[in-house]
């Protein structure tokens, strides 16, 4: 019989992007299986990659941009035009952790501006909806730097408009809304985010994601207390139907949910929002196999991880799938309770993580063969 396999991954943080997954896992399979059917599906979930690969996905075109980086120096960047005056803006490509040198990352410093400058360039191509990508954050400032970018200014007690950065919202007072960009008012602006996520509280983004983003233990319970200062503010000076708090989605990206939910934007599960563009249920139901894979696989990865959302709709098929990461971390158990059947890491070896960056696309080809050969072993005593 011919198998038919589903080669659905993420991409791996600083390594691989998910097409390059998916190219390493099916040259893997093909060394163990020639003759197998697959179907590439390498998946965003709204960080690296995203904008690019709606685009390719739907015909749309990258648009190339220079706008204010994470630290606050002009980078290279994009947004993607879809064909139906849609536009796709990837947060991560101008304020992503990866354009944030290690010996600089600050959440508190770090700023959002250059999303917002991005949306106005959206806004300029003449699209009047928008879809932000959230995701791969190297910020921490509750989406205020994309409302200064968009026209808003942000006062202390003297008047004086605060400086870019999560950190700064300590000294917040009010929110001046006059310059903000008219057109936006107009504007369908959709956050395809992680439910998980909040703004604030003891699972709010400062505490759950600031130490991955450079923080120090002082400056997780700073920053969440400027986040704190910062939703009482923008839920007084420009109220919705939100808790900018707690509701779901507000802590995407450093709390950029929060910050795009106060001007009217619908935070949305991310992967209802970009995998149906892709026919995923479909493409899933007609394998025999489904094999995923990401950086890591722990107890976090059942919280709206790729490897978790591919699992639990291929679950519903009926399809085995078997999840290849770069390492495996505390309560990677958890994976199996939404449909992953079979996991394993990629490393052959313990070593330094420099090396095992730069061998991802080898690690992730030979693992996949690897489990491939075991698959068809099973297949054939089950025979």
């Amino acid at each position: 019989m011919t198998l038919r396999i589903a080669v659905a991954p993420s991409g791996f943080k600083e390594s691989l992007s998910a097409p390059e997954a998916a190219a390493a896992i099916a040259e893997g399979v093909r060394r163990a299986c020639p003759d197998a059917l697959l179907d590439l599906i390498p998946l965003v979930d709204g960080g690296e990659g995203t904008a690019r690969a709606l685009a390719a996905a739907t015909g749309g075109t990258l648009v190339p941009r220079v706008a204010t980086g994470p630290l606050g120096a002009p980078v290279g960047t994009h947004f993607a035009l879809l064909d139906d005056s849609s536009a796709v803006v990837e947060m991560a490509a101008v304020a992503g952790l990866s354009l944030v040198p290690p010996g600089r990352r600050d959440p508190g410093a770090t700023t959002t501006f250059g999303v917002g400058e991005l949306i106005r360039a959206a806004l300029d191509a003449g699209a009047r909806r928008i879809l932000v990508g959230c995701g791969d954050s190297g910020t921490s400032d509750g989406g205020a730097g994309a409302l200064q970018a968009l026209g808003a200014r942000l006062l202390d007690t003297e008047g004086v408009e605060l400086l870019l950065g999560g950190g700064a919202l300590n000294r917040l007072a009010r929110i001046d809304t006059h310059g903000l960009d008219p057109r936006l008012a107009s504007t369908e602006l959709l956050v395809a985010c992680n439910p998980y996520n909040v703004l604030c509280g003891e699972r709010g983004v400062a505490r759950v994601f600031g130490p991955q983003k450079g923080a120090s233990p002082e400056r997780v319970e700073e920053l969440s207390a400027a986040l704190e200062r910062w939703a009482a503010v923008l839920g007084r000076d420009l109220p919705g139907p939100v808790d900018l708090r707690t509701a779901p989605g507000t802590g995407a990206s450093g709390g950029l949910g929060a910050g795009l939910a106060a001007l009217g934007a619908r935070l949305l599960p991310r992967f209802e929002v970009l995998l149906d563009r892709i026919d995923l249920d479909a493409r899933l139901a007609r394998a025999d196999l489904v094999i995923t894979a990401e950086g890591a696989l722990d107890g976090q990865t059942v919280r709206g991880k790729i490897p978790a959302e591919v699992a639990h709709r291929a679950k519903a098929h009926g399809v085995p799938v078997l999840a290849l990461a770069g390492t495996l971390g505390h309560g990677v158990h958890h994976v199996r309770a939404v449909g992953v059947d079979a996991y394993g890491s990629i490393l052959p070896a313990p070593m330094a993580l420099p090396e095992a960056l730069v061998r991802g696309g080898e690690f992730l080809a030979d693992a996949a063969e690897r489990a491939l050969r075991m698959v068809l072993v099973g297949t054939r005593l089950a025979a």
